[in-house]
């Protein structure tokens, strides 16, 4: 579930001015993909990647900023960032939990697994914990159907999974 966002008075106050200091990695990678591409407004998606691969994830800045640098509307941005999952704008949790909900692994107990994930660690589907450790999103398919219910933790596919499991594994890599 993806919230609005709202720009800050100092993300419009900065409109068009770099999220981070013009040393720092990270914009010095944002500002490359941009050249890369030529300021294209179709490279849109492509720039959202970088910018969200080089900062954890899409803050309100880097939206004005990305939509500055394209000439875009911010509200196309904003759309498009909302639009795609693999987007985020929360910070990402220490360890990633993504529980595949295709139909396989749904008929096979995935939405009990989802509970059983909030229950135990207080991120549903969608969200991340208070502590900031577990980040749990949702896939529609692994295509690992003979595995289901499939999830992912960390990069690692664990699958035939029970809410039991899933959750003993989770506290496992939080150990």
């Amino acid at each position: 579930m993806q919230t609005t966002v709202r720009p800050s008075r100092r993300a419009v106050a900065r409109f068009g001015q770099p999220p981070a200091p013009p040393d720092d990695r990270r914009q010095r990678v944002l500002d490359a993909a941009l050249k890369r591409t030529g300021f294209r407004q179709d490279a849109l998606i492509e720039v959202l990647h970088t910018a969200q691969n080089a900062f954890g994830y899409l803050t309100p800045e880097l939206l004005w900023y990305v939509a500055a640098k394209l000439r875009l509307p911010p509200s196309r941005v904003y759309g498009v960032a909302t639009f795609y999952n693999f987007f985020s704008l929360k910070p990402p949790g220490e360890h990633t939990v993504i529980l595949c909900e295709g139909t396989v692994c749904y008929m096979h107990g995935a939405q009990r697994i989802g509970e059983a994930l909030e229950v135990a660690f207080g991120a549903a589907p969608g969200e991340t914990s208070r502590d900031g450790r577990v980040s749990v999103a949702v896939a529609r398919c692994f295509g690992s159907c003979a595995l289901a219910p499939v999830l992912v933790i960390d990069g690692q596919v664990a699958g035939n999974s029970s809410p039991a499991a899933a959750v003993a594994r989770v506290r496992e890599v939080l150990a």
